[in-house]
């Protein structure tokens, strides 16, 4: 590996991203002290506990509670230390009485709780994920995910993943590793955006943002019929906002203007000339709230022949996770879409916006020609549309959805014992 420096700081969160052969593996080797550099510095202050290949550090002959002292013992914990733990962690990993029989029997979701249960009881100041959280079931996969974000406050989170929400979600930077040197380091929103739109352009053999020539999709002229708004639409939402703060619902988010401009890859075959969020009677808006119908429309025209065009959307948060999205394939899979040069479509996706926390949100859109499948972008706009909830209601969750109706009942009767179970205690 070369051309690699980075620090990791208690109470940060980093992901490591990239193909396989990378340089990911050898670089949590080096760290873990199972491969000594041959140039450069590397220091690990405090105690390392890491989660490697599934298995790692196991007994195959060895019952499970034998491999947690095993294992716990190599992480650096003393008998006593582990006697005083050992019922902790069987009953964080919940595998029943296979903790008794050797571990050559188990599922590799069993392989995981155990390990997992061990690596979440070591006190480690320095904690390494490797692609382990891939296996295993959808409750402990939560499980673990309420470790790391509570692991995070005091520790030092380490994660090489190919599940780019998990990094997203879990990690405030990411590493980008490529043939052993460091491709890019920053923000996990950024890395991870530039990391898939390389993968798609290498894919594809199209333009990345930043690019020249015809196959930029920013450098077409300006957009044609670009909504504007008039005096009247302003004084309108200036009422709308003033309505809106004094709403009991609480849920007011303010939208910014189309950035046509913001970055951006494709073949340039078709370019996105505006997207915005209207109301019922059509008008832009700048200010919405949770919970009411909108329309989000999407003007785009066509600079060469396409056919089979696809467009859709997808919202999502601050750490760049997406929330919801669409296209228009899964709405009308048996209809053939397609436009000859210099004619203009527009794409309306009609549903109701859904309550957001406090906070900032992005909307990203995207032409695209082919399936589902297989599909080749023509123009895809990071972060078209940018809005800031200003004020919300929601206090759990990702988002919340507008009830419908909201009903309570009381001064009922109590429930008739079921007949099929009278008697089932003779």
């Amino acid at each position: 590996m070369r051309d690699l420096s980075f620090q990791l700081q208690r109470g940060q969160a980093l992901g490591v991203i990239g193909r396989n052969g990378a340089g990911k593996s050898t670089l949590l080797q080096l760290l873990c002290g199972t491969l000594t550099p041959t140039t450069g510095q590397l220091a690990v202050n405090g105690r390392i506990a890491a989660l490697l290949e599934l298995g790692a550090g196991f007994n195959l002959d060895f019952t499970g509670i034998e491999n947690v002292y095993l294992n716990a013992a190599i992480l650096g914990l003393t008998r006593s230390e582990i006697d005083a733990r050992l019922d902790d962690i069987l009953a964080y990993a919940d595998i029943g009485d296979f903790v008794h029989q050797p571990v050559k029997h188990y599922s590799s979701g069993m392989f995981l709780r155990l390990a997992f249960a061990v690596v979440a009881h070591v006190n480690a100041d320095v904690l390494i994920i490797d692609e382990a959280l891939a296996v295993g079931d959808a409750l402990f996969a939560q499980k673990c995910m309420r470790f790391l974000r509570n692991f995070r406050e005091q520790g030092a989170l380490l994660l090489v993943s190919h599940d780019i929400p998990s990094v997203t979600s879990l990690c405030d930077e990411a590493l980008w590793l490529e043939r052993g040197r460091m491709r890019m380091l920053g923000s996990a929103k950024n890395v991870t955006e530039a990391y898939l739109e390389a993968i798609y352009a290498e894919q594809q053999k199209v333009d990345g943002a930043g690019g020249d020539g015809a196959g930029d999709a920013r450098t077409a002229s300006p957009a044609p019929n670009a909504p504007a708004q008039s005096g009247a639409v302003d004084q309108y939402h200036d009422l709308r906002r003033e309505l809106l703060l004094n709403s009991a619902l609480r849920n007011d988010i303010e939208l910014r203007p189309f950035t046509p401009d913001s970055r951006s890859f494709g073949s340039g075959k078709v370019k996105v000339d505006w997207v915005g969020i209207k109301d019922q009677q059509g008008r832009a808006l700048a200010w919405l709230v949770g919970g009411e119908a909108v329309e989000l429309e999407i003007r785009l025209h066509a600079r060469a022949p396409v056919e089979q065009l696809i467009t859709g959307f997808l919202f999502k948060d601050r750490l760049g996770q997406v929330l919801f999205g669409e296209n228009t394939l899964l709405m009308q899979p048996q209809q053939d879409l397609s436009l000859q040069a210099g004619e203009q479509a527009v794409v309306r996706f009609r549903f109701h916006m859904p309550y957001l926390p406090s906070g900032d949100y992005g909307l990203s859109v995207g032409v695209a020609g082919g399936t589902q499948e297989n599909h080749v972008q023509h123009h895809w706009l990071h972060e078209a549309l940018s809005m800031t909830c200003v004020a919300s209601h929601v206090t759990h969750g990702l988002m919340g959805v507008a009830m419908q109706d909201i009903v309570w009942e009381h001064g009922l009767p109590a429930p008739e014992q079921d007949e099929a179970t009278e008697g089932s205690g003779s």
